[in-house]
């Protein structure tokens, strides 16, 4: 079963540990140190929640007679939070490792991750106003494009593909592969997905997040044929082994100029 993590504070999550709903139901993405009952128990900061976790680091070394005491119920919790986090861990992480790891990790957190749109981010640096553009050029121009899947264990896996075919926009894409590629049973197992857009002499990079749908109706699959595919379709358009994956693009995040910037798509 795939690990799940606190979307407030990072720690690890077990049955025991989850957080409740308005209505006592288990939440599925919030411990019981920071989310009960539907509401958030610390009214803080990003940066207040970590130094608060990283005071909890600090008290790992207090003893089980401490925590278990009446007038230390406090010191309890946090002495099981900081068992969570360092549970696993060959060596217990020190404070400032701590922090250090956390100021990366946290921002992808649900709880304080902040998502803009892409016209938004354009507009907090016009420097930025071509990246739909590039994101559209690369799309047309690049070779290869690097498509992820998740496969029955959970493991991302990623392989190198023909750039689409068709694309509306930079948000639906449609490539072509084998119907029965390993990497089509991964979709219809799991649809989660994502593209990436590589140039390397550029030194820029673009992902996209989103769905991938596995079509093998005729009107998708003749509109992305081409010329020349019976090379690997022997059987032309209706061959049973051409299929067409749509992907739906969600958000993304881009690399260009040594500025990374994350973005939803409209």
């Amino acid at each position: 079963m795939e690990q799940k993590f606190c979307q407030s504070c990072g720690m690890p999550l077990t049955e025991e540990l989850l957080g409740t709903n308005a209505d006592g139901t288990k939440n599925e993405e919030y411990c019981i140190y920071c989310y009960k009952d539907g509401k958030f128990l610390q009214d803080c900061t990003m940066d207040e929640m970590i130094e608060h976790c990283a005071q909890l680091m600090e008290q790992r070394e207090e003893s089980e007679e401490i925590f278990n005491s009446p007038e230390s119920r406090e010191k309890k919790t946090e002495g099981q939070f900081v068992n969570e986090v360092n549970k696993g861990l060959p060596q217990p992480i020190t404070r400032e490792e701590y922090i250090g790891q956390m100021k990366m990790y946290f921002p992808h957190l649900r709880r304080w991750r902040k998502e803009i749109t892409i016209n938004e981010a354009i507009s907090e640096n016009p420097a930025l106003m071509g990246v739909k553009d590039l994101i559209a050029k690369m799309a047309d121009t690049l070779p290869v494009t690097f498509i992820s899947s998740v496969d029955e264990e959970g493991f991302p896996c990623t392989k190198a593909m023909l750039s689409p075919r068709v694309r509306e926009g930079i948000k639906t894409f449609y490539f072509t592969t084998n119907t029965f590629s390993l990497r089509v049973a991964h979709y219809k197992a799991n649809p989660k997905a994502s593209i990436y857009f590589c140039d390397a002499d550029g030194f820029k990079g673009m992902m996209l997040r989103g769905t991938m749908e596995v079509l093998t109706d005729a009107a998708s699959k003749e509109m992305i044929w081409r010329e020349g595919d019976t090379e690997y379709y022997p059987g032309g358009v209706t061959d049973p082994n051409y299929c067409v994956l749509k992907f739906t693009a969600t958000d993304g995040r881009f690399y260009s100029d040594f500025y990374p910037r994350s973005f939803v798509l409209e």
